[in-house]
């Protein structure tokens, strides 16, 4: 009977940290995004750093990179960081080369997509086509919608992006060490300490 109590409480004190757990990521990360966006659309806004009808879109980039690099561990969260600013870069390249010298063309916005595949794929970086290839289309298809300075449009996803990853990583780390001060003392090492100090 006290063997089954013991399990009973060991699985209660495990579904009630395995929630705990995830409440708090999902607050953390709420409070990453919100961070992120007010970032974007006051401080560099106001700052006249990015043009005003282009802040929603650019809050929307930064919560978008700040998710991609929220991870549960910071190992997770480093591969999410390179992963996410390689495509960026990439797309960033090619965007802002080709809308230097053209417009906006649904045809353009497939080259540049496929030329991003292609050079993923030969640096060995295949995994990040997914996200260079979303990153091109957003940036080309807003181009298109604001053909006005046009290859601006790159260096505002770059500087979303760059801003999402830092608050999301460094949320992410803030995460990861109060969830280590929080969890229990493991039940052999307190044994071994309590043994040890006795003899």
């Amino acid at each position: 009977m006290a063997r089954i109590e013991g399990q009973n409480t060991e699985a209660l004190t495990h579904e009630q940290s395995r929630i705990g757990q995830a409440v708090g990521h999902g607050v953390v990360l709420a409070i990453c995004c919100l961070i992120s966006y007010w970032i974007i659309t006051e401080v560099l806004v106001a700052a006249r750093f990015v043009p005003r009808d282009d802040e929603l879109l650019g809050g929307m980039w930064a919560v978008i990179a700040t998710i991609f690099v929220f991870r549960y561990s910071y190992e997770e969260s480093a591969r999410a960081a390179l992963s996410r600013t390689s495509a960026t870069l990439l797309s960033f390249v090619l965007c802002f080369g080709y809308l230097l010298i053209f417009p906006f063309r649904p045809l353009g916005m497939a080259a540049l997509i496929g030329a991003g595949a292609i050079v993923l794929s030969l640096i060995g970086r295949s995994d990040d086509i997914i996200t260079a290839g979303i990153t091109t289309a957003v940036v080309m298809v807003v181009a298109g919608i604001s053909p006005h300075h046009a290859w601006k449009q790159p260096i505002l996803r770059l500087i979303d992006t760059v801003i999402g990853i830092g608050v999301g990583v460094f949320g992410a780390s803030i995460y990861l060490r109060l969830l280590r001060s929080l969890q229990p003392a493991d039940p052999a090492e307190t044994s071994g300490r309590q043994t040890s100090m006795t003899s």
